[in-house]
């Protein structure tokens, strides 16, 4: 699925697309969590981020997130106690 059809089919303004790049840059906010506000799928952020950021910055963020673990709370130790949803929000910018 090409980016522009995904926005369309998700009618993402270009206040949704930064707050998911600022989502996806955060360390701390995960994949479901973006899933859960924009509905994007860790997939169709990657191609949103592919399509929106300088080839160096794709792959600069591309390295930052492959195995990072606070990006899959499937990967996060139990004891993890920060609350991601709650990042998110705070970090929400008005659009």
């Amino acid at each position: 699925m090409t980016v522009r059809k995904l926005i369309k089919q998700r009618s993402l303004t270009a206040g949704d697309i930064s707050h998911v790049i600022q989502m996806a840059w955060e360390d701390r906010t995960s994949f479901e969590t973006i899933k859960d506000r924009t509905g994007l799928t860790e997939p169709e952020v990657i191609c949103l981020m592919r399509s929106q950021l300088k080839p160096q910055s794709f792959s600069m963020w591309r390295k930052r997130v492959a195995g990072r673990v606070t990006k899959h709370r499937a990967l996060r130790h139990p004891a993890m106690k920060f609350n991601d949803q709650q990042i998110a929000d705070h970090r929400r910018a008005n659009c």
